[in-house]
């Protein structure tokens, strides 16, 4: 079937719009769609798939669209995958999250829709008007500017009709009774040895996290924690999808990829402040971006960062280029890649990337994961230097597997992230869940640790897509995206380990859930205030990050012992807290956090935050005590 473009004033289809066939696995929703349902509304088929940076960049347009047709527009994604991995509904579930899409989504893993409907890129979009018939498509980027006139001219038009359904569909979002994990899905890491410190790029929180090295301790959080784009005080800065970083050399500044917001966000560590290193807030109007002084210049979709002296290297994604930042000069300009999608070397300006994700300086080279052509590339960084193939296939963007080998004979899977320890290269395998190490002299390349994508620690360990990793002191931090952890891989015993984050509630807001319990009566006298909590079956408390309770209590009926505020590194609930009763009516609040993990993985960990207030009445017949008691719900994973 082929689609027609955009034109003229009337947008009237004559074609009816095919069926969704039957048998498809459908996301966001608790029933499969069908577009006869739907007649009377609006509808745009969204064609991708997630590995796919253009993809990415339409996400905001669409969400544009949703929010100012709520009631007449229906937009379903139709993901055919490009790469196996992206093909598994599962996978697809975990992206829908990470990038809050609240529409349908279908899992198009054999391209029955994709035939049917003639899509021949990704992304492209097809608009349905409320008869069902197909009005035309539209593929690449800048969807918002074409689709939008078409939606108000149909909704105008059918609305005029008295045919335009303004009825609400039922959508059940992916992970909405997911419970809060100290990170949502972590892109990048960077370790820090000579600060003792490990910055982790929380992605889907769009913060910056600031912990102990060694501990796992929160240090400090960077970020309020919402998608935005501002700058000052730690607290109230806003990122949005934050990915790569690197570190001055004196440790005092930051720099971060911040992708949504087509910026490098540099970070004041000491005087905790978030400004703009280079970059608008807003992705690039051409296409590829030109050169020009920082920071007004225009990037596109920074992922990843690497600092070699005064010069700063930018895995530009979104235009299929490696850029450079003299910040001694306060210039930025592209270092390799001349924007278009591709597997060609030579001079590097020449040549054709294909969305570099990862990268990092090795020796006279720039070593970068390229993430659509599933290949570790290099670009030589003397004037003149050229790019050529370190791993993997150069013979085009589908070329992919996952199979250890020297040069062009190894393969790799949508590749993210990259390391470098002084001898080896380090490769975040990612859409393979492995980690794998090159020889940069040779380009042999080895499996070190993973397999099958899920959570395990220990001497055969498993990742779900992990995105960026760092190395230090014989140590790969790994940033394992979809476990929402931090793990550590010994490089010499190859044991992994999750780094437990904790102390985060510190930096949190006071948007902590409050439970009011029901009213509680004690007796006059010496008591006891009791905290039972409840965790689901299969999960136990967490046995390095600490329980923390803290008390106030309002009125003079009830004074609690010293020992009521409290840390307890493996408490065993009930927990009980000495107190002194007399006749009367207070108010108890106990916050609490409570780290807790899966009986078989001890990383798998969440954490719960919750405000219970429990009104007390004091007088006599009552018992000698109160319980407060919380359950805490069982994760969705």
């Amino acid at each position: 079937m082929t689609t027609t473009s955009f034109s003229g004033r009337s947008y009237a289809g004559t074609e009816p719009a095919p069926e969704f066939p039957a048998g498809l696995d459908w996301l966001n929703v608790e029933a499969p769609l069908a577009l006869a349902d739907l007649h009377g509304k609006v509808v745009v088929l969204d064609f991708w798939t997630y590995g796919c940076i253009n993809c990415i960049h339409i996400i905001p347009d669409l969400k544009q669209l949703e929010e100012e047709y709520p009631d007449e527009l229906v937009v379903i994604g139709v993901h055919s995958a490009k790469f196996e991995n992206e093909g598994e509904t599962e996978n697809i579930r975990q992206v829908v999250q990470r990038y809050d899409i609240g529409h349908p989504v279908v899992n198009d893993r054999g391209f029955e829709v994709w035939r049917q409907w003639g899509a021949q890129a990704w992304p492209t979009v097809v608009v349905v008007d409320p008869a069902g018939n197909v009005v035309g498509g539209h593929s690449g980027e800048g969807v918002y500017e074409v689709v939008e006139p078409v939606v108000a001219s149909l909704v105008a038009e059918f609305d005029a009709r008295g045919v335009l359904d303004r009825s609400p569909v039922e959508v059940s979002l992916e992970g909405a009774d997911r419970p809060q994990s100290v990170l949502s899905y972590p892109g990048k890491v960077l370790a820090d040895p000579v600060g003792g410190r490990l910055f982790v790029a929380d992605t889907e929180h769009h913060r910056i996290v600031i912990a102990d090295l060694a501990t796992g301790e929160v240090l400090d959080v960077a970020g309020l924690g919402e998608q935005g784009y501002s700058q000052g005080a730690f607290e109230s800065a806003t990122f949005d999808q934050p990915q790569g970083m690197a570190l001055s050399g004196d440790g005092s500044t930051l720099y971060v990829a911040d992708v949504g917001n087509h910026a490098v966000r540099s970070l004041d560590l000491e005087g905790r402040t978030v400004g703009t290193l280079a970059g608008t807030g807003l992705q690039s109007p051409v296409y590829p971006p030109a050169a020009g002084p920082i920071p007004d210049v225009f990037l596109s979709s920074p992922w990843d960062l690497a600092l070699d002296g005064t010069d700063l290297y930018v895995a530009m994604a979104g235009s299929h280029q490696i850029w450079r930042i003299d910040l001694a000069a306060g210039a930025a300009e592209p270092f390799a890649g001349s924007g278009a999608e591709g597997v060609d070397n030579g001079a590097r300006l020449a040549a054709s990337l294909a969305q570099p994700s990862g990268l990092a300086v090795v020796g006279d080279r720039v070593v970068f994961a390229d993430s659509e052509s599933s290949s570790i590339r290099f670009a030589v960084i003397a004037a003149g230097g050229a790019s050529g193939l370190l791993a993997g296939s150069d013979r085009d963007l589908f070329d992919f597997g996952d199979l250890d080998g020297v040069g062009a004979d190894a393969r790799f899977q949508h590749p993210l992230g990259v390391a470098w320890d002084g001898e080896w290269v380090y490769i975040a395998d990612t859409y393979n869940s492995k980690i794998k190490r090159i020889d940069p002299a040779t380009g042999e390349t080895v499996t070190v640790a993973g397999g099958d994508q899920g959570w395990q620690d220990g001497a055969d360990p498993r990742f779900f897509e992990p995105g960026g990793i760092d190395v230090a002191g014989g140590l790969l931090y790994v940033a394992d995206t979809n476990n929402h952890a931090v793990r550590v891989l010994d490089l010499e015993t190859g044991r992994a380990d999750t780094l437990v984050l904790f102390g985060i509630e510190r930096f949190e807001s006071d948007g902590v859930p409050v439970v009011l319990l029901d009213g509680m009566r004690a007796a006059p006298g010496p008591g006891t205030v009791t905290v039972d909590v409840v965790l689901p079956a299969g999960y136990k408390v967490n046995d390095i990050a600490p329980f923390s309770m803290e008390w106030t209590v309002e009125g003079e009926a009830v004074v609690l012992g010293p020992e009521a505020d409290a840390s307890i590194v493996e408490p065993s609930f009930p927990l009980v807290v000495k107190a002194d009763f007399s006749t009367g009516q207070a108010t108890l609040t106990a916050d609490l956090t409570i780290y807790y993990c899966t009986d078989d993985a001890d990383g798998l960990c969440f954490f719960d935050q919750v405000r219970l207030e429990a009104p007390v009445t004091v007088d006599s017949g009552a018992g000698t005590g109160v319980t407060l008691r919380h359950e805490v719900a069982a994760p969705e994973l």
